[in-house]
């Protein structure tokens, strides 16, 4: 038995409510969000074979995904710790980021994976559903934190190289890295399980549906989160790399005279 999603037009506010406060529905779930409403219904399939067949090749690629995002930031990691000439600033951000991708690996991707194979369904309650929404955000922004701080740190060592023992020494990496493991909580843990993030219908329709987990954003914590996650670090890199082709531009042309 397979589950599939179907999205109508929200009609009428009345209509909606006799269809959710009905106990007897056969639809399993109804969600409202952007005008649309949102329900999983069960159907059998013709082709049973079929079916079979992309349940195994999705589960197939996805379990694919997520060993090769473990293994390879594993070896990432181990590279660095057993040869000392990698010891240095810039490639512990790298570990850093390493480890970051690997706990997206184990707890976003894993948690997606169970997800998939079920047909949408989440098992694992509503706290969990909390814990994944907030693993994903917080782990997602540490790893473009990390980019942010590679960044800057590339463009200390090229464009002011005589300055850069200087500048990034143990102590601002210690502190770099502090920030960009405790700052993505104040997007993720606080406001997810504060329940700051989302709308007061969605939240109701959570309670009611506890075995459907979605995030649904209102707009507040979409601008944030979005500025702090994806837009004010972008716009850090693009800076600081455009300065960096800026830097080793100027360096050629002063070779070539």
């Amino acid at each position: 038995m397979n589950e599939i999603l179907i999205i109508t037009d929200l009609v009428t506010q009345a209509s909606l409510k006799n269809f959710t406060d009905n106990p007897n529905e056969t639809s399993d779930s109804i969600h409202i969000s952007n005008n649309y409403v949102y329900t999983f219904q069960q159907t059998w399939p013709t082709n049973s074979w079929i079916l079979c067949f992309f349940l195994t090749l999705k589960t197939t690629v996805m379990a694919l995904i997520i060993i090769a995002a473990l293994f390879g930031n594993l070896l990432v990691i181990v590279s660095v710790m057993r040869h000392r000439k990698l010891r240095v600033i810039t490639n512990y951000f790298v570990v850093s980021l390493a480890l970051a991708d690997m706990l997206v690996a184990i707890w976003a991707m894993c948690f997606n994976f169970s997800v998939e194979i079920t047909g949408g369904r989440w098992i694992f309650g509503y706290f969990m559903c909390d814990v994944w929404n907030s693993l994903d955000v917080y782990f997602s922004t540490a790893s473009i934190l990390h980019l942010c701080c590679i960044s800057v740190d590339r463009y200390y060592a090229i464009v002011q190289p005589l300055d850069y023992p200087l500048i990034m020494t143990n102590a601002r990496l210690a502190i770099m890295l502090a920030v960009v493991w405790c700052s993505p909580a104040l997007v993720s843990f606080l406001p997810i399980f504060m329940e700051w993030y989302t709308t007061e219908e969605h939240l109701a329709f959570r309670r009611k549906h506890p075995y459907i987990c979605t995030f649904t954003v209102n707009r507040a914590y979409s601008v944030i989160s979005s500025s702090v996650s994806f837009w004010v670090p972008g716009m850090v890199m693009i800076f600081m790399y455009y300065r960096i082709y800026v830097e080793a531009d100027r360096q050629e042309r002063m070779l070539y005279r």
